[in-house]
């Protein structure tokens, strides 16, 4: 949390909405907050790569062109959406284009800051957990590589699993490779002899 704190005046903000009242009144908090930040209206196509918050406004606009603009960068920004009123149907707007925060207009001053905060460690969380996702993912699928070469050479070499394992990890040593390299070695000439035999 204190991270959280002590970066904001690091951050780049941009304001999605009408350069109103509203907008005025937003850009100034943020500017009290310390935090750099830009105004764009309307919505564009694509998002520049220099925000790491955006406050959007949600009014009228389609969830697939603003999930479009959010999603053009490979790492999205924390969005906090800015929202005329609440039902159910603003509500699954705010949840199909992954919003990390909202604030309701007219605004308050006392919400904007707590929504930055707030939105960030949602943010920072989410980030988190895909990264963690993407290398139970990756394991998972070495898991089955390896499981897969075990299971060819167990077929063509009538030895058992342990064994299979062991010449695996075996070639892996000797060639200072992974044993996923060495597994998928195995997996591919195993394609191209049974490739072969279809001639």
């Amino acid at each position: 949390m204190n991270d959280l704190l002590q970066d904001l005046r690091d951050l780049h903000v941009l304001l999605v909405h009408p350069r109103d009242r509203i907008a005025d009144e937003l850009l100034q908090q943020v500017h009290r907050i310390g935090c750099s930040y830009d105004h764009m209206w309307p919505l564009q196509k694509t998002l520049p790569g220099k925000f790491d918050v955006v406050f959007l406004d949600v009014t009228d606009q389609s969830a697939s062109e603003l999930s479009a603009f959010l999603s053009s960068r490979d790492l999205p920004p924390t969005v906090i959406a800015l929202v005329a009123y609440e039902n159910p149907s603003v509500l699954q707007l705010l949840f199909d284009i992954g919003a990390h925060a909202m604030l309701v207009k007219p605004l308050r001053a006392a919400g904007v800051l707590g929504s930055i905060v707030m939105g960030r460690r949602y943010w920072t969380e989410q980030c988190r957990f895909k990264k963690d996702l993407g290398k139970l993912r990756d394991r998972l699928e070495n898991v089955q590589k390896v499981n897969e070469a075990k299971f060819i050479l167990m077929r063509h070499r009538g030895i058992d699993e342990r064994a299979a394992y062991d010449l695996v990890r075996k070639q892996a040593m000797a060639k200072r490779i992974t044993t996923t390299e060495i597994a998928q070695s195995i997996i591919n000439a195993a394609s191209i002899l049974s490739n072969l035999g279809d001639e």
